[in-house]
């Protein structure tokens, strides 16, 4: 695929982007690049039909969900300077 400017110039507009007309040479080819790697990657498609790939039928061993006693939050409460049921009090600052 040729990128001309007419193109360009519609991909400027979707993109909100402004391209100085120096650089407008060389980002025509960086688009031309990717869409060929891209067309690349698709006729891979094709070579890799009818290969089995191996799998990883392993899963992950899952530890026991059981709960469990934390002291982060007495010990966070316990630095405040004033808390009530696990929670700070703070000023009242909207009227």
């Amino acid at each position: 695929m040729i990128v001309d400017d007419t193109l360009l110039t519609k991909l400027e507009k979707l993109s909100s982007l402004e391209i100085k007309e120096e650089q407008r040479h060389e980002i025509k080819s960086q688009i031309e690049n990717i869409i060929t790697f891209v067309d690349s990657l698709s006729e891979l498609d094709d070579r890799l039909e009818g290969i089995e790939f191996p799998r990883v039928d392993k899963s992950l061993p899952l530890r026991a969900d059981e709960p469990s006693k934390n002291d982060a939050i007495d010990m966070i409460i316990a630095n405040a300077p004033k808390s009530e049921e696990n929670f700070f009090v703070v000023p009242k600052i909207i009227e």
